[in-house]
């Protein structure tokens, strides 16, 4: 009896504690905040999209949607990492990952990524984002560079061309002298074989080298320099030589960006525009008239078709208080069909094999099937893993090849500052 009572006592003691305390923090959910540079309207909606489908299928894993700029993303991250308040995901590229990784910022996810993700993202895509066997970030779009044609004005001259097969570099200045025109007699042209955006040339020019085996950056016991000698000289020599010898390449677009030189591109100005990432296929898509016929056309060889390949990433702070939580929320967007879903709407190419093997990639609307035939050729550039790299890229690359491509100074005087002013920046970061 009296043990009973007892039972009673503390059975109505317990209903009257859980009537007046609720039970918070057993049923409150994880929260993650999750930071976005989605920038284009569709590329947003879809983010989001994705976001309200977790949090609809997760209540005990909430994530909290914000977006962040380009320009600022940088500053943001540095901040956040001094302060401590990270966000438990975030949203960048590799190169800058991979710095934020060798500073001991970001969570290893080699341990917490699924076999799944691991076997299906390309190999090549990885080294993108691994240093010494950690993993910090999982790549999930990459953009490659592709070649942009008008159909009418190859179609005049004559010239085919074959999107299955790239064209050498040789002969795609051949094909530029052949469409370089002066239409109305006056003695300037009008009709330029290519136009190429140069005005911030230092990563297009590294990136595009790799096809010449061009490096630029080495190692020399085990410190990085900067050598340019043939291998690296090649592309931007052909380029010169296509402005300056052949007048086949405009020389306006050394200062012009991608957006502003497709301008040109849609009145026929250029015939073809090389070396622009397959982005601006949606500028295209969103201004060109029905009239206009445009293409694809994969990115021109030389020793290979190899380019460099910058992936943008998913990273986990270090300092998140959450990251198996936050790798479950990676693991959801990176699925075969939420990544399609997310690279179709910028535009770019998602990593994994069976994403890229999905119908949107592989139609021949858009170049679609140009632009997923390149991902074979993408490599992982070394300079993304030498310290002092952007200094170098800013202060000594930009201006040096820019001065080069205005025909301001020869190739000797190029070659002989990059690597006294580079290399004299790469001193400091040793």
């Amino acid at each position: 009896m009296r043990t009973a009572r007892y039972l009673a006592v503390a059975l109505a003691l317990l209903l009257v504690v859980s009537a007046a305390t609720p039970l918070v923090s057993a049923q409150e959910p994880v929260r993650l905040r999750f930071v976005s540079l989605a920038w284009q309207e569709d590329a947003i909606a879809a983010v989001k999209a994705l976001v309200a489908e977790w949090n609809r299928t997760h209540p005990n894993i909430q994530v909290e949607y914000q977006q962040v700029d380009w320009g600022s993303i940088h500053d943001y991250l540095v901040t956040s990492f001094q302060t401590g308040d990270v966000p438990d995901v975030f949203h960048y590229e590799s190169p800058q990952m991979l710095d934020f990784g060798r500073m001991g910022y970001l969570t290893d996810l080699a341990p917490l990524i699924s076999d799944d993700l691991r076997n299906d993202v390309l190999p090549n895509f990885w080294e993108t984002v691994s240093i010494d066997g950690a993993i910090y970030g999982v790549p999930y779009i990459v953009e490659p560079f592709i070649v942009l044609y008008n159909k009418d004005l190859f179609e005049q001259e004559g010239i085919e061309v074959d999107p299955s097969e790239p064209m050498t570099w040789d002969e795609l200045r051949a094909i530029a002298k052949r469409l370089t025109k002066d239409l109305d007699g006056d003695g300037r042209i009008d009709q330029y074989g290519a136009g190429l955006p140069l005005r911030s040339p230092a990563n297009r020019i590294l990136n595009l080298s790799m096809a010449f085996d061009g490096q630029f950056f080495y190692q020399e016991n085990g410190r990085w320099v900067l050598r340019v000698g043939e291998d690296e000289l090649a592309l931007p020599k052909l380029l010169h030589d296509m402005m300056y010898v052949d007048g086949s390449m405009a020389t306006e677009g050394v200062g012009l960006s991608s957006s502003e030189l497709m301008a040109g591109f849609l009145q026929g100005r250029y015939a073809m525009i090389p070396g622009v990432g397959a982005f601006t296929r949606h500028d295209l898509a969103a201004l060109a008239s029905d009239s206009f016929r445009w293409g694809v056309l994969p990115h021109p060889k030389a020793t290979s078709a190899r380019q460099g390949a910058v992936s943008q990433t998913l990273s986990i702070p270090a300092a998140s208080k959450h990251p198996r939580e936050a790798m479950a929320f990676i693991e959801f967007m990176m699925t075969t069909e939420n990544m399609a879903r997310l690279a179709y709407n910028d535009w770019l190419l998602p990593t994994r094999q069976s994403s890229l093997e999905l119908p949107v990639f592989t139609t021949e609307e858009y170049g679609w099937d140009v632009v997923s035939a390149s991902a074979a050729s993408l490599s992982m550039a070394n300079w993304q893993v030498v310290p002092g790299y952007e200094e170098v890229r800013s202060k000594v690359l930009n201006p040096l090849l820019q001065e080069y491509f205005y025909d301001r100074i020869d190739e000797a005087t190029l070659v002989q500052r990059i690597e006294r002013e580079g290399n004299r920046i790469l001193e400091r970061y040793r």
